[in-house]
């Protein structure tokens, strides 16, 4: 006869009482997200699972022949927890636990008497017989559970395999469960610590777009990890000039945020009425390629012009960046990049050229770092210059416009999906 799927169920035979106390505990074990919760439920159950009268636990780990502490005892009124009270562990050396613990034998001892002079006397002066259950690490028994009996004869020899086989699937599994404890904290710490990171980084960029005659001003910033590279500025020369800079340090994370804070000092300090965009980039080149040897290889692209409110003029000159689109009021799109060269933090002795650009009434100039084009969705095909452009291509009312039609067309096309790179973009739209 087939059996039906619905057949088998109430075909499986019936469990004994062993078998049941086991598919009972592990149900339990499995509920818990505590090492020392998990451990006490298991310690519930092992009387009838091995036999005995009362336990103790005992560790060497870190320790050296014939030192071990008591990790856990059914004599202490008051619980322990080994791993967040280490201090209170007894630490002892020597006797009987210390020759099973460094003997690594599992095993029962019957018709067993404790002197009094051994260390573990207190702990083990009603024992008759023993069961050691040595716990592997490593190939070496660094945990030992020992099991004690008022009778001679406590323990069944035919229980003894699965008692090994047990104890140590049980303490395997609540290792486990210590180290994604650990690894669940130190996750925390790291994230915090990333959003210091992040936190300190955003405080370096403008508070606040500056108010510039003649221009429509809106910038979005967004990063990969939670600290980035990226990194725009606007600088005020007090006589009408403002200078504008955007970059992209190689990479991301912790790495890129620190370059990208050495940029923005070197910038504060270097941007003068006096220096032109090729000299600024020049010193701060110099700077770069001596402070950046210990990132093993980071470059920065940048872009940086100066913007003359007066005549409409942009001097330029460009790092190693993505040439700036210059789009015209009949949505003619050219790329500034007649002022190219290497990035910085390449080649100490490079020379920067400059060019300029006029911007009139209704021209817009975009700014933008490489995680935008370079954004990829579900299938892995790059967002590209062309949609990008789309955007640049509609009604542009603003400046704001044209940074919200991109970051939405952006975020539908990636389906908010992680990228590997930040995401920057800064559009000034020269006013009629």
């Amino acid at each position: 006869m087939i059996r039906t799927e619905t057949d088998f169920s109430s075909a499986i035979e019936p469990l004994d009482d062993r078998a049941r106390l086991v598919v009972d505990m592990v149900r339990e074990i499995s509920l818990q997200t505590d090492p020392q919760a998990m451990v006490n439920v298991f310690r519930r159950q092992t009387p009838r699972l091995y036999g005995g009268d009362g336990s103790l636990s005992i560790s060497r780990r870190d320790l050296k022949a014939p030192y071990y502490r008591i990790t856990r005892s059914t004599r202490w009124k008051e619980e322990i927890n080994p791993w967040t009270q280490p201090d209170r562990l007894p630490l002892l050396h020597g006797g009987v636990l210390a020759e099973l613990m460094y003997s690594d034998t599992a095993g029962i001892i019957k018709d067993v008497s404790i002197p009094s002079t051994d260390p573990c006397y207190v702990h083990l002066q009603d024992a008759r017989s023993l069961l050691s259950l040595p716990l592997f690490d490593g190939g070496v028994s660094l945990n030992m559970v020992v099991r004690w009996s008022s009778d001679p004869c406590g323990f069944d020899h035919l229980r003894l395999a699965d008692a090994i086989l047990t104890a140590n699937l049980f303490g395997r599994a609540t290792n486990t469960l210590v180290i994604a404890r650990r690894l669940e904290k130190a996750n925390a710490e790291f994230d915090y610590e990333m959003k210091q990171v992040a936190d300190l980084q955003r405080s370096l960029l403008p508070p606040c777009l500056p108010t510039i005659p003649a221009l429509d001003i809106a910038a979005s910033y967004n990063t990969a990890a939670r600290a980035g590279g990226d990194y725009y500025d606007f600088f005020d020369f007090t006589d009408g000039r403002w200078g504008v800079v955007i970059a992209d340090v190689s990479g991301h994370g912790t790495p890129a945020a620190v370059v990208m804070a050495m940029l923005r000092t070197l910038l504060h300090a270097r941007c003068n009425q006096r220096a032109t965009p090729a000299e600024t980039l020049a010193v701060v080149n110099q700077h770069l390629c001596e402070q950046t040897q210990r990132y093993d290889g980071m470059f920065v692209t940048a872009f940086y012009g100066i913007y003359d409110s007066h005549d409409g003029s942009l001097l330029y000159s460009c790092a190693g960046h993505n040439p700036p689109l210059l789009v015209d009021r009949r949505a003619a799109v050219r790329e500034l990049d007649e002022a190219q060269t290497v990035p910085l933090a390449v080649d100490q002795q490079c020379e920067f050229p400059e060019s300029r650009v006029q911007l009139t009434p209704g021209d817009t100039l975009l700014l933008y770092t490489d995680g935008i084009t370079e954004a990829v969705n579900e299938t892995g095909e790059m967002y590209g210059r062309d949609r990008l452009l789309s955007c640049v291509h509609e009604d542009v009312p603003n400046a704001q416009h044209i940074i919200d039609c991109i970051t939405m067309k952006l975020l539908g096309y990636t389906k908010g999906g992680a990228q590997q790179d930040d995401q920057t973009l800064v559009a000034m739209l020269v006013r009629p």
